[in-house]
């Protein structure tokens, strides 16, 4: 049963509960309690589950530490406190674990000082960080003299399950405290520590309180679910929910630095944006600059040294994913100890970890969800009474708009919904495996185990079985690519268990869910080494597809392993840009709701001044954004309407445009604006139907406001007769079967599943070796009926990958005739198109070329509407 918490405690209710020290430092230090404080340490204190949202700086970690520091303190004051572990702390990032024992070091020091002032001489609640990082000597240690709060990631907690005499300690665990919930739940990590919670509560005879934190969640009962999944019964375990996460005041802007994006010059455009930054970063103490990718953040960086004074080039620096985990921490340090002016981020310095003082957030781009970006601009105005203080920068017409409706949204507090995966069954291998090497388990106890956990609430025996089947050897053939049982299973008996003496190390050595980063090396048709490219990018490539290297053209042929084939294509254009596999797709309630505004825009089109102030008030933009989005909407009406069509793209019209390209090719453009996770499974089944028709391959170009197919032949087939919400899983499987994406995520899945091993007897195996074993794998097993690691890469592209679940609700809605399709035969692209067409164009490595087509195409649709 979920519940919210709703009273709110004073002060003096809260410093009563209480040991008379704890509740003297606490007054002491601070004069009052925080919003989460105020409602949710008095339900901690009473062991009850709690999920609390609240904003960056609010005090969430001392609201779920204070009262389990309070009751160890108790216990130590009487003696009591045993060597064992009383509470888990878990976050995704080491580097938050890092933080967390220092932030700890500090109450506790003080705490124990009042305490030996006072007289008093008790033993020290000891706080460790076990990770993979983790000396084996400090884990040593830590069997000696286990600490009291230990803090570690989901995978290391996964191993201690099974670590023969740690474990045992773990036993006592009172409290276990999930930080950063939201970016867990989302991703197989998350799925990963259901598991492992659910095993360790197994183990314990009493209930252990769970505790989640999170500054942006939504939605939050979904979470909280997730936080505390089922008992024993089955039935949901209780779960109180302290939603404070809309306190803090927000000053958030969208500014763009020239008066018209389309036809300033990049050079131009570039020039205002840094002397944008320069003023900005002068007006505030710290400034953290985010991009959307790596090479953005270099970029950036570099730029900003070049214009900055020379005292002050040593204050800029970058910190993304790529860099070295000695330089991350050593660019946090310089930030809490306010030696820098200036971060450029990517995604890593969104999640919580403690980098001190930051007065400004600036935003390059759209972060594409409303929960990202105040995830980020949260990062600012860290003290309470702060304002959360962001600027949002758009530099192309397509992310003005996406980021003026972004802050209007944020402005409403509307979050985008996080998603659980579902029953991922290489997952469940992972665990199956732990679970069979501590004891010998029932198969029914095991299973309802699993299904403890929420995300495999809906699993079905039948699958259950399938990777019992699976780990126990029981496909012999595999045995050939030597492929072992790891456990046993009788399946007249219903039980299974261990099976060897490598189990164990085998687990501990291939734990885990996020997939190796791999570049693969690129060669042409004469051999010759041409240069990399990173795994998600090839992922992408179907045979034919062309893409820019090292500054030329080459056209995909093959790949095996880590190794691609590729002959020169220097005289073609590209067909996918290099920058695709970095981009973040635009959530699907935040496309929702441009949608609705493109409607309002078109119906209040022939009043200017309404349509600005909105864009001005209500998205909180400035004059070159609200009179940009207000010209393009309005060439975008004018062109239509010039062509004959009535209907504008919006919230319940989807426009489909046909035109012919320079090449006599015809260009099919659905402006299906749902975000590209659904637009890559709509556009996947499309172009899989009307190519099987036409005997022919078709070119493909995915955005975030709609895809395009090419059509090297003057036909045209309708797709809407052959796809449709019921058959558009079956087709999207027939659609996947056999390219590299297939290839690529089988061997993840497989990583994951214990399939294909990383790790074996302490010897690490090259991701090319298992790239290889991958490839030949593949074949064999999907022909064995749901064999499944072949089910769960299918689930994973459906489902995390593209998005199934809505792109079969649009062609829902479109069946019920809640939206419809307007069908256009254009003499050009429109200027909604244009960003869609310029994916099939070219590769816009250069900021000049993209630019200057973009320019070009809407100077025609200009001249076309005079």
């Amino acid at each position: 049963m979920i519940r919210y918490a709703k009273k709110k405690y004073t002060k003096k209710e809260v410093l009563v509960l209480l040991d008379k020290i704890i509740a003297e430092w606490f007054s002491n230090k601070f004069e009052d309690l925080t919003p989460p404080q105020a409602y949710a340490i008095p339900l901690i204190h009473k062991n009850k589950n709690v999920l609390v949202s609240s904003p960056t700086g609010t005090g969430k970690t001392l609201t779920a530490f204070i009262s389990i520091i309070d009751k160890l303190f108790r216990l130590a004051k009487k003696g009591k406190l045993e060597d064992k572990v009383y509470c888990i702390y878990v976050s995704p990032l080491r580097a938050l674990n890092n933080d967390i024992h220092r932030n700890l070091e500090e109450p506790l020091n003080e705490i124990y000082e009042l305490a030996k002032y006072k007289g008093l001489k008790i033993e020290k609640i000891r706080h460790l960080v076990r990770t993979g990082d983790t000396p084996a000597s400090k884990k040593q240690n830590m069997l000696r003299k286990p600490p009291h709060i230990l803090i570690t990631t989901p995978e290391s907690l996964a191993i201690m399950l099974d670590a023969p005499k740690f474990r045992e300690k773990l036993f006592s665990v009172k409290w276990i405290i999930v930080d950063e919930i939201h970016s867990l739940a989302e991703s197989k990590r998350g799925t990963h520590l259901s598991l492992s919670l659910e095993r360790l509560q197994y183990w314990v005879n009493h209930k252990i309180v769970r505790i989640g934190l999170s500054a942006t969640i939504s939605p939050i009962e979904e979470v909280a679910k997730f936080l505390v999944g089922y008992d024993k019964s089955l039935k949901q375990r209780r779960c109180w929910i302290v939603d404070v996460s809309f306190i803090k005041n927000k000053d958030i802007r969208v500014i763009t630095p020239v008066k018209d994006v389309v036809h300033t010059s990049a050079e131009k455009l570039n020039k205002e944006m840094y002397k944008t930054l320069l003023d900005l970063i002068k007006k505030h103490r710290t400034t953290l600059i985010f991009t959307n990718t790596r090479s953005g953040t270099e970029r950036v960086v570099f730029h900003l040294k070049q214009l900055m004074p020379k005292e002050e080039i040593e204050s800029v620096a970058a910190h993304h994913g790529s860099l070295s985990r000695h330089v991350r921490f050593d660019v946090e340090e310089k930030l809490k100890k306010g030696k820098l002016k200036v971060v450029v981020s990517s995604t890593s310095l969104e999640l919580g970890i403690d980098i001190g003082y930051i007065d400004l957030v600036v935003q390059i781009g759209s972060p594409k969800s409303v929960t990202r970006c105040l995830q980020r601009i949260g990062r600012s105005g860290h003290a309470l009474h702060e304002t959360t203080k962001g600027v949002m920068i758009g530099l192309d017409l397509d992310d003005m708009v996406e980021i003026s409706v972004m802050v209007k949204e944020a402005y409403r507090n509307h979050l985008d919904k996080t998603k659980i995966p579902k029953n991922c069954l290489d997952v469940l291998a992972q665990h199956l495996l732990g679970m069979a090497i501590n004891k010998k388990w029932k198969v029914k106890e095991a299973f309802r185990l699993v299904k403890q956990a929420y995300p495999y609430r809906s699993l079905k025996m039948e699958d259950f079985v399938e990777v019992l089947r699976f780990l126990s050897g029981g496909y012999s053939m595999l045995e050939d690519y030597k492929i072992y049982g790891k456990i046993w299973f009788d399946e007249k008996t219903k039980e299974f268990g261990r099976r060897g003496k490598y189990a164990r190390v085998i687990y501990a050595l291939n734990i885990g869910t996020i997939p190796d980063e791999v570049m693969v090396k690129v060669y042409d048709e004469n051999g010759k080494y041409v240069g990399n490219l990173e795994e998600d990018f090839l992922e992408r490539l179907v045979k034919g597809d062309r893409f820019v290297l090292g500054g030329r053209v080459y056209e995909f042929v093959s790949a095996r392993g880590l190794r691609v084939r590729v002959k020169k294509a220097f005289d073609k254009k590209p067909t996918v840009p290099s920058w695709f596999s970095e981009q973040l797709p635009l959530s699907f309630d935040l496309a929702l709701e441009i949608s609705k505004f493109r409607k309002f825009v078109f119906q209040n089109i022939h009043n200017k001044k309404k349509v600005t102030e909105y864009i001005k008030e209500k998205c909180h933009a400035d004059d070159n954004t609200a009179n940009s989005i207000y010209e393009y909407f309005l060439l975008q009406y004018k062109f239509l309407k010039k062509n004959n069509i009535e209907q504008m793209p919006d919230d319940k019209h989807i426009l489909v445009e046909h035109f012919y390209d320079e090449e006599g090719r015809r260009n099919i453009i659905w402006h299906t604006l749902f975000g590209r996770k659904v637009n890559e499974a709509l556009a996947k089944a499309f172009a899989y139907v009307i190519g099987k028709k036409l005997r022919r391959n078709m070119g493909v170009m995915v955005s975030d406001n709609g895809f395009g197919l090419i059509l090297p032949v003057d036909k045209s087939l309708n797709p809407l007769n052959y796809v449709n919400s019921k058959n558009l899983e079956e087709i999207l499987k027939e659609a996947v079967k056999n390219t590299e994406l297939m290839k690529r995520r089988f061997r993840h899945c497989a990583n994951r599943g214990l399939m294909i091993l990383r790790n074996y007897k302490g010897y690490e195996i090259s991701a090319s070796k298992q790239q290889t074993s991958a490839e030949t794998l593949i074949k064999i097993v999907s022909e064995i009926d749901n064999f499944p690691i072949i089910k769960e890469t299918y689930r994973e592209l459906l489902e995390d990958y593209m998005d199934v679940e809505n792109a079969r609700k649009v062609l829902r809605w479109i069946e019920e005739g809640r939206i419809k399709v307007v069908e256009a035969s254009l003499p050009m692209p429109s200027p909604f198109a244009h960003n869609i067409v310029l994916i099939g164009l070219t590769d816009v490595v250069l900021m000049e070329d993209r630019k200057e087509i973009l320019k070009r195409l809407y100077d025609k649709i200009k001249r076309e509407v005079e």
